[in-house]
């Protein structure tokens, strides 16, 4: 089952969609712009109930089938951008400064419309599907919001999909994997209280860059000796603040990072060993290590028969051979996780070609992939309500 012909003939439309809204770019929660959007597409398609203000400014569409009753199928796509500065230089490039689609949400929501536009002219299926427009995927847990906000229960929503752009991935394939695809996400901050003093007399100091050096190290061991070798799981301090003047040690310095694992239990070791590398060295060098240690995104974790039957749709329309049932986790965070934890479901990359990667400034969504997104969101909503 290649492309839809009517796909085919949106690609023009939606891309257009795209464009305005990749000029508009609105951070976490506030996407007000978006939402009206997105609610005036929908309501402009005829989809039978469109509810926003689900999980402060998320929108969804209910478009029921013509076939009867039945389940009702959710598909997810994002809206927020990133705080960033556009330099694609295009056409269509970001009209509000610092802010930006660097991650292609723009695309995901366009499709997402094309799709709803498509299931509200055929209705070729029984039951509803739930098209689910959700802000703050980018650190706000938006999707966790709309959790809170009864979303599941008030729209009787069985299953969830949702799907990401890709670059590196050729125009027209699909990946994807069952259990594990994207990691789940710590925040840390640590805090060094040492003793300050002249430069030019060390041993009368205890110096909390030496100390939060000593960390930084320490914290890599954690990763290459006390985790398995076949398990993941990534330590990384983005943040060393410490110092005003070349000539004195300062009293405190500041660290902060992140951890990524595709195992909770991993997560809480790493986050025993780390409180127990702060109390050791904090002892050894004489100074007080606090430490703020805070999860975030749980892990991605696609359920196996959905993850087998997105899989088989994604081949349908692309051919087998250009979808990878097997592709490696990645070790970004998802906030679709927490809709993966309130309902069985998957989530699958779509490839968008030589593109510039996911959050730089140079990237921008490959219109090309649009047909195929489209094609992929309806064959998937009319396959999961005909099981």
């Amino acid at each position: 089952m290649p492309i839809l012909n009517r796909a085919a003939e949106l690609q023009d439309e939606v891309a257009g969609w795209r464009r305005e809204l990749h000029s508009m770019p609105e951070l976490l929660y506030d996407v007000h712009q978006t939402s009206a959007f997105v609610k005036n597409k929908l309501e402009e398609f005829g989809v039978d109930e469109v509810v926003p203000g689900i999980g402060k400014t998320g929108v969804v569409g209910i478009i029921r089938g013509k076939k009867g009753d039945g389940a009702t199928i959710g598909l997810r796509a994002d809206m927020d951008a990133l705080p960033l500065t556009e330099i694609t230089g295009k056409p269509w490039a970001s009209k509000t400064p610092g802010k930006m689609h660097a991650c292609g949400h723009d695309g995901h929501t366009a499709m997402l419309l094309g799709a709803a536009k498509y299931l509200s002219e055929t209705r070729n299926f029984p039951g509803a599907v739930a098209v689910i427009f959700q802000p703050a995927e980018e650190g706000g847990a938006g999707g966790l919001a709309m959790v809170k906000d009864g979303m599941m229960e008030r729209f009787g929503i069985s299953e969830v999909y949702g799907m990401h752009n890709m670059p590196g991935v050729p125009v027209g394939e699909f990946a994807i994997r069952p259990g594990a695809m994207m990691a789940g996400t710590c925040e840390f901050t640590i805090k060094i209280t040492g003793l300050g003093g002249h430069a030019a007399m060390p041993h009368n100091t205890v110096d909390p860059i030496v100390i939060g050096s000593a960390l930084v190290q320490a914290f890599q061991a954690i990763v290459s000796r006390t985790t398995d070798p076949i398990q993941s799981l990534v330590i990384s301090v983005t943040k060393f603040h410490a110092g005003d003047a070349y000539n004195v040690i300062p009293q405190t310095a500041e660290l902060a990072g992140t951890v990524r694992i595709l195992d909770m239990d991993i997560g809480r070791m790493a986050e025993k060993r780390m409180r127990e590398v702060c109390a050791g060295i904090g002892a050894t060098y004489g100074a007080t290590i606090d430490m703020d240690y805070e999860w975030n995104y749980p892990v991605t974790f696609n359920h196996a028969d959905e993850t087998k039957f997105a899989s088989g749709v994604a081949g349908d329309i692309a051919g087998k051979d250009k979808v990878n049932i097997d592709t490696p986790a990645v070790m970004g965070g998802e906030d679709f996780s927490y809709i993966l934890e309130a309902r069985p479901g998957a989530f699958i990359f779509i490839g968008n070609g030589d593109t510039a990667g996911l959050h730089n400034p140079a990237y921008d969504f490959n219109d090309e992939i649009i047909p195929h997104g489209v094609s992929y969101w309806v064959k998937l909503a009319e396959g999961a309500l005909a099981k």
